[in-house]
Parts: C-alpha cells; sequence; structure tokens
C-alpha cells in the first residue's frame, strides 16, 4: 500500500467552540433503528476563496510555408568516390511501454495527490488523536449531543484511524485544518474505509454545511448500518423537504477496504464513486456554500471498529 502525507502549514487558530444543538434538530438517522443524528453548530465562517477561471488552450496554428531556396551553385570538381562507410548496427525497434499491472480499484485504493491528504501515520493512543494531529482532525467535543465522546473511542495505530464501536460512546469530527477545513465550496472529497463488527450501529461520512443551515444542502456518502450495504444520500435543498432524498446503492461491504469519492462541482452536479468507479452523477440540489467534510459514528450497537486508511480533500 503506498502511503504519503501532505505536509500542512502550520495554522493558528482558537479553541474551536460547537454548540449542542437542540432537540428541534434532531433527525432521524435512516437505519439506525429509530435513533438520532445532530449536526453540531460551528462557529468559525471562512470567507471562500475567489475562483480562477483557467486559462483557454493555445489555438491550433500551421506551421509557416517553407521558403524557395536558392539555386545550388555548380561545383566543376572531379568528385572522388568515397570509400564505403560500415552500415551502422540496427537500432532496436521501440518495445511497447509495459502496462502497469495496478486495476482501477487498487489505483483507486492510493491516496491521491490532494491540497490535503492524512494517512494516519503516526501512532495515537485514545485520547490523543486531537493533540497529535491538530491540524488534521477537528472532533467533537466530548459529550456533545450525549452521544459523542472521541476521546474515548478515537486511536491510530498500524496506519489506520481507528474507532471503537460499542463502547457506549459515538465518535464524530471534521477532517482538515483548524482553520480551513470549514470553507470547501467545491473539490473532491475522498476517504478508504472499512468495518469490522459493530452491528446496529453504522457511520456517516458527510459534507455538511458551514452555516448549519440544512437547506444549504446535505451530501451523505459513505452512510448506513455496517451489517448493510454503504449508501449515498443526496438531499433536498428545498426548506421544509430537507429529509427528502436521493439514495443510491454502492452494492459493496462494509466489511472490505473500499475508496468510497464524491467530485462536486457548485451549482453543477455531484458524482458518487466506489474505487473509481462512478455510481452516479446528481445535478439537482448541489450547494454553492461552504460545507466541511466529517464524520458521525453512533453510540449504541455491537462491538466492532470502523477503521479509516485515509482521507483527502481537494478544492
Amino acid at each position: 500500500m503506498i502511503r504519503h502525507r501532505a505536509i500542512l502549514a502550520a495554522a493558528t487558530a482558537g479553541a474551536l467552540v460547537l454548540g449542542v444543538p437542540t432537540a428541534a434538530s434532531a433527525r432521524t438517522w435512516w437505519g439506525w433503528d429509530g435513533e438520532r443524528r445532530w449536526h453540531a453548530p460551528v462557529t468559525p465562517t471562512p470567507t471562500p476563496t475567489d475562483e480562477v477561471t483557467p486559462a483557454p488552450a493555445d489555438e491550433w496554428a500551421p506551421e509557416p510555408e517553407p521558403t524557395q531556396e536558392s539555386a545550388p551553385v555548380e561545383d566543376t570538381a572531379p568528385v572522388l568516390e568515397p570509400e564505403a562507410a560500415p552500415e551502422p548496427d540496427a537500432a532496436p525497434e521501440p518495445g511497447a511501454a509495459p502496462e502497469s499491472d495496478a486495476s482501477p480499484a487498487d489505483l483507486a485504493a492510493r491516496a491521491p495527490n490532494a491540497s490535503f491528504v492524512e494517512d494516519f501515520t503516526t501512532s495515537a493512543l485514545t485520547g490523543l488523536v486531537a493533540s497529535l494531529y491538530p491540524q488534521s482532525w477537528q472532533p467533537y467535543p466530548d459529550g456533545t449531543s450525549g452521544i459523542y465522546a472521541p476521546s474515548k473511542t478515537v486511536s491510530v495505530h498500524d496506519g489506520v484511524m481507528d474507532v471503537a464501536l460499542g463502547t457506549g460512546a459515538g465518535a464524530a469530527g471534521t477532517f482538515g485544518t483548524a482553520d480551513g477545513a470549514w470553507d470547501h465550496v467545491g473539490g473532491s472529497f475522498s476517504v478508504r474505509a472499512k468495518a469490522t463488527g459493530g452491528d446496529g450501529n453504522g457511520a456517516a461520512f458527510m459534507l455538511w454545511p458551514t452555516s448549519n443551515v440544512w437547506s444549504d444542502g446535505e451530501i451523505d456518502f459513505p452512510e448506513g448500518n455496517f451489517e448493510s450495504n454503504p449508501m449515498v444520500f443526496h438531499h433536498s435543498m428545498t426548506p421544509g423537504q430537507e429529509a427528502e432524498r436521493i439514495q443510491v446503492d454502492t452494492g459493496v461491504s462494509w466489511r472490505d477496504w473500499h475508496t468510497y469519492k464524491v467530485d462536486w462541482v457548485p451549482g453543477e452536479s455531484v458524482t458518487y464513486s466506489v474505487d473509481g468507479t462512478v455510481l452516479q452523477t446528481i445535478t439537482e440540489d448541489v450547494p454553492t456554500t461552504p460545507h466541511r467534510f466529517m464524520f458521525q459514528v453512533g453510540n449504541w450497537g455491537d462491538q466492532g471498529n470502523l477503521l479509516i486508511d485515509w482521507v483527502s480533500t481537494t478544492e
């Protein structure tokens, strides 16, 4: 497995304050036996950077017509027959470049060359992940909504983030730097993950609006119970109808390693892929405002582990 880690510039940021949502903000989480999930409000409100329009490619231009050369001057000197030069060795014919043995799934399993990549190469005991990954992982404070306690469930070892399941505590947090994780307006978002055990529990990786206004758009992928297939949940952006969504089944299992990718073009489309294969491109209810890339795991169900090999984001 090829691993790499982007070098992130150190950023100065104050403590992150997340409020506890009210009961009015609670929503049924599909497939979780009537349990509920919440998205805690976030105080930072970054300003999106100006969009840069790429320069157009140069147009093709014909080569100039050759000019007529002057007539050669006749040479009356006798011409000596030169000795025959030895024939050069025949150059070997170029062979075809060797094809890569890697399948599309193998290529998708590798962390991309993105503006943010975390592949968890530094081990961290439970309770120390936030301090050792301050520019990669912004966890919810313990006790948020009475569900989440990342300091009791999340560790890093053997190159993976390990979220313990069935401990009576859930986990949730945002990927990225303390000052830059909240201002994604479009881009590619990928995670390679699997789960062992944890029946009755599940996870949702999502792009959630930094405004915490649900109708600004919710993009969930992958989401679902661990004993079921991970799904796409693309939510409505019509106020009052946000629970309506387009659902797409991945056809794969949480029990195996898979790479899940979201390609978001603001206001135009969202494309969902698994292991490099496109599941569907959706062109309705496409967000245009800043979002953050995060995940949530509940505090119920059997014991097990959610394992995250790497996560990446681009803009």
